[in-house]
């Protein structure tokens, strides 16, 4: 089996695409990346194309017409990741909010230590997030309590996007019925990984928010967060999930 791919989803990421494609490529561990793109309009999969006759074989792109959403985008690259026999599955955002050196922390608890899903966290050791307004560490914070609160979950950053999964993660959950698109996109997918009793270690990780382009945080996507987890959460009362490990 091939080993690592790092699913990175882009929509209008010109500015960091580049830098953030060397970045992966220089680290030690030998990571594919799959860049799924959402018709950017700025030049995003261009850029990608070009770079791709400098990393033949690794760097490999998925484009879709329009912006469909993040969840969508990483069940893509998901979908593309399982059928091409890859054993660990990575999700990274494009703007350097997540450090491209943790890629081989979250490598080394799943492929050496044997956990089934390593998350990145901002809230293991404190509050670790750089250059975010106050308020929106607040908002997340507190998000993360209330998908505590309502899931009991043991995780402390239910939001996050940062990850690393074994392939029997997402061979197990059903990704077609996975229904939210933004944040909630991410609750769902630990929610899932932990009722079936698959093993999770949060790994601390520092955050930092983009330096350049634009956040694509909504209050819509946040919106969907907090009243989907209720939704998730009642639905999974008629679930029957199966332990597989």
């Amino acid at each position: 089996m091939k080993e690592c791919i790092v699913v990175i989803p882009t929509y209008n990421e010109i500015e960091n695409i580049e830098e953030i494609i060397r970045a992966v490529f220089v680290l030690p561990v030998l990571f594919h990346i799959l860049i799924v793109d959402d018709g950017s309009p700025d030049g995003t999969a261009q850029k990608v194309k070009e770079l791709q006759e400098e990393f033949p074989g690794r760097l490999l792109m998925e484009q879709r017409q329009g912006k469909l959403g993040l969840g969508t985008a990483y069940i893509h690259g998901f979908g593309y990741a399982l059928r091409h026999g890859y054993q660990y599955i990575f999700e990274m955002d494009a703007d350097f909010s997540h450090n491209p050196q943790d890629l081989l922390r979250l490598y080394q608890v799943c492929a050496e230590d044997g956990y089934d899903l390593a998350i990145g966290s901002r809230y293991i050791t404190g509050v670790n997030v750089v250059n975010w307004p106050m308020s929106r560490v607040l908002m997340s914070y507190c998000a993360g309590k209330y998908v505590q609160f309502i899931t009991g979950m043991p995780i402390r950053d239910a939001t996050a996007g940062f990850k690393c999964y074994h392939r029997k993660v997402l061979e197990t959950i059903n990704l077609n019925k996975i229904r939210f698109v933004g944040y909630a996109f991410q609750i769902e997918m630990k929610f899932s990984t932990w009722k079936y009793g698959f093993k999770i270690k949060e790994v601390p990780i520092i955050f930092t928010d983009r330096a350049k382009g634009q956040s694509k945080m909504s209050i819509r996507i946040f919106r969907e967060a907090i009243f989907g987890v209720i939704q998730m959460k009642i639905r999974s009362w008629f679930k029957n999930y199966n332990s597989t490990v």
